[in-house]
């Protein structure tokens, strides 16, 4: 039967479609290309915010014996696996917390994914929040600049930005928080990693801490 009014989808609405979605995804690429051609990257590097609020690059470090109680928190990455504080027992966690169109996220991708490969297996582990995408745009942004480790999609219900609530002021992405051996927040970057060398100090002093009891 040939397709017609009433009779489904005509093949040029097929067609037209098809070319949509397509131009959909190439738009998405170009969106996330990598940071030496990112117009948004680049805005942020000149100056421009473009409306956008972030934290001041503030850096703050909490004394062992000042530190609350560790963080209870779990949630899922963007290939849909189940992630929770218990899968990092004993061990240093960098949380980052950000959004693929964040211009400042993008712009400390690349020191982030060069500190995570630094300390494999070394006793620090690096763990994504995205507060805003759907699982493909985190996806495609990790392929694209390069990121190993995951993010856990926040975006429905927020429990992760609940869980820290404490530690992260309102709209300030992104946030970077360095939990202790025994999950409490050691110290917390509000804003974008300016100079990469503060965070490898936090995270190695971490590293040699004793844990809580």
């Amino acid at each position: 039967m040939k397709a017609g009014p009433g009779n489904g989808t005509h093949p040029r609405r097929r067609r037209a479609a098809g070319l949509a979605g397509l131009t959909g995804l190439l738009a998405l690429a170009l969106v996330l290309t990598g940071c030496s051609t990112d117009p948004l990257a680049d805005q942020y590097r000149a100056g421009s915010n473009k409306g956008f609020i972030a934290g001041d690059g503030s850096v703050t470090e909490i004394p062992a014996a000042d530190r609350g109680a560790a963080v209870t928190w779990s949630g899922v990455d963007e290939t849909g696996a189940a992630v929770s504080n218990t899968d990092y027992a004993g061990k240093v966690l960098v949380v980052n917390f950000w959004y693929a169109s964040c211009a400042p996220c993008r712009v400390e991708a690349p020191a982030l994914q060069k500190l995570n490969a630094e300390f494999s297996g070394k006793g620090a582990e690096w763990l994504g929040v995205n507060v805003r995408d759907q699982a493909a745009n985190a996806i495609a942004f990790n392929q694209s600049y390069g990121i190993t480790y995951p993010s856990i999609m926040d975006v429905d219900g927020g429990a992760m930005q609940l869980a820290f609530s404490g530690s992260i002021p309102p709209n300030a992405v992104p946030t970077t928080l360095v939990l202790d051996k025994s999950g409490r927040v050691a110290a917390r970057i509000l804003g974008a990693l300016s100079t990469p060398s503060i965070l490898e100090t936090i995270v190695r002093d971490a590293i040699a801490e004793v844990p809580a009891a």
